[in-house]
């Protein structure tokens, strides 16, 4: 696997589908650019999710965070950006993406978004 940040998320099959459990990550170190400034942006990324079949690769996560690092983004945007790029890998049952913005200007942004599969949807 590559050291190099990039996009693409690795899964693996989830040890106990038939459970709904939850797994949390925290990514203290979290950065992009702002696209107005250029000057970075930091934040405290939470991931929380109900895996169905997969579970994400905490390699890959690191180095597709780590992908952000050089391009701008506004905090909305990429907190969505990286639900979707998630829920897309790893089809979960639940999953919430909550960034914490350093605070910039006075001001601290948190933003959270969220993902729940239809229970129709669920594949047992």
């Amino acid at each position: 696997m590559s050291t190099r940040p990039h996009r693409a998320l690795d899964t693996f099959p989830n040890p106990c589908p038939e459970r709904d459990y939850e797994i949390r990550f925290e990514c203290p170190e979290f950065t992009c650019l702002c696209p107005k400034t250029g000057q970075p942006d930091f934040a405290t990324l939470r991931i929380r999710y109900v895996p169905e079949r997969t579970c994400v690769e905490l390699k890959s996560l690191k180095l597709y965070l780590w992908s952000f690092r050089d391009t701008g983004h506004f905090h909305e945007a990429v907190t969505n950006q990286i639900l979707d790029d998630l829920v897309a890998a790893t089809r979960p049952r639940r999953m919430t993406v909550e960034g914490e913005f350093y605070v910039r200007g006075g001001i601290k942004t948190v933003v959270e978004a969220s993902h729940a599969a239809p229970a129709k949807a669920r594949r047992r």
